[in-house]
């Protein structure tokens, strides 16, 4: 029995290290074969190269739709992306036979390095060069997984970018860094992958990191653009008083017709809100005058009227200016010492304290009798 117990355990000793041998090595067969960008590559002492390719990704960008905006206006650009990458050719590096393994490997090398020109990891981010052009950071920033040569990118980068009411006509550009990378390199491992714990592994691949900017121009279009330059004119609580407001056109292109408008709220109103400005070319200036009555009531203080132009553009369309705020200062009519008031005022006291005297007068006189 003591024999028959020692054979079972000398077994058992054996056996249980050969099932964890079976299982690990099941393991790493039924593991799925993973790409190399899964693991670090490995050094070029496990690897074997046949053949270096020549080529690699060239990205360009292409928008679509209109890139001509309005000051002041939020908007939309739509950027596709496109590989032109060319596989150039390939350039033997070891030479094999024919057939045989070696061979077999070298075959497959050349249909991985076909993938040269393919770009991973595209990471895309739009700034802006000027504080004329505001890009929204909740949309500046793009990831596309890959783009393969001969490509477009199924959608687009979708970017909104504000204009500033201040901004010059004109053409700005606008910057997109690119960082992306693309296999460099393919080198077989001749199944020496199996020492580094990688037995399905076939070849390995060493990529490039590759960091590219695109101009994407934007053109503000040009207007007539218009701001108050100056007022003048005193305005006082309880009277009709002239103010004198001056446009100027700041802008780059004429308006015709153009006529100005007033538009202000109690205590301050005019019967005439409307005054023509005529045609006024760039940087052209304009005063008209308006009659603004006020309450007598107003209180003395700043008061704020909001102005704005038509005009006819150089399509022949009406077109309206921005809103422009005209400061006015109301003040209360200086309050002046009547004499002749105070006179009669006095002559009227005077009256009353002597009929009221008599009166008294009157009365103990009667008393005593």
């Amino acid at each position: 029995m003591n024999g028959t117990s020692n054979k079972v355990d000398k077994l058992k000793l054996y056996f249980i290290p050969l099932l964890v041998c079976i299982f690990l090595a099941a393991t790493f067969v039924l593991m799925p074969s993973a790409t190399a960008k899964e693991y670090i590559s490995p050094t070029y002492e496990y690897t074997n190269n046949y053949y270096k390719a020549y080529g690699e990704p060239d990205i360009y960008a292409s928008v679509l739709g209109d890139t001509e905006f309005e000051r002041g206006e939020t908007a939309q650009i739509r950027v596709m992306l496109s590989n032109k990458g060319v596989l150039y050719g390939f350039k033997s590096d070891t030479v094999v036979e024919t057939s045989g393994n070696a061979h077999q490997l070298s075959l497959a090398e050349l249909q991985y390095e076909t993938q040269r020109t393919s770009a991973y990891g595209i990471k895309a981010h739009l700034v802006s060069s000027t504080d004329l052009i505001e890009v929204d950071t909740a949309t500046n920033s793009k990831i596309l997984d890959e783009l393969l040569a001969g490509e477009l990118s199924e959608n687009p980068f979708v970017f909104t970018v504000t204009i500033s009411e201040n901004a010059p006509a004109g053409t700005y550009l606008l910057e997109m860094s690119l960082n992306y990378e693309y296999p460099k390199d393919v080198r077989m491992t001749a199944g020496e992958s199996i020492i580094l714990g990688m037995p399905n592994l076939d070849h390995a691949t060493y990529y490039e990191t590759v960091e590219q900017t695109i101009q994407i121009p934007v053109t503000i279009i040009p207007e007539a653009k218009f701001e108050v330059s100056s007022v003048s004119g005193n305005i006082t609580a309880g009277s009709t008083d002239t103010l004198n407001i001056t446009y100027t056109n700041i802008g780059e292109l004429p308006a015709e017709d153009a006529v100005a408008r007033l538009i202000m709220m109690q205590p301050l109103s005019t019967d005439r809100p409307i005054r023509s400005l005529g045609t006024m070319q760039p940087g052209e200036s304009r005063t008209i005058s308006f009659d603004i009555a006020s309450d007598f009531q107003a209180v003395e203080k700043s008061y704020g009227i909001d102005s704005e132009i038509k005009y006819t553009d150089v399509d022949g369309e009406d077109a309206f200016s921005e809103n422009m705020k005209v400061t006015v200062f109301l003040k209360q009519p200086e309050r002046k010492v009547n004499v002749t008031g105070l006179a009669l005022a006095g002559l009227v006291i005077m009256g009353i304290v002597l009929i009221i005297k008599n009166t008294r007068k009157n009365g103990s006189k009667k008393s005593n009798k």
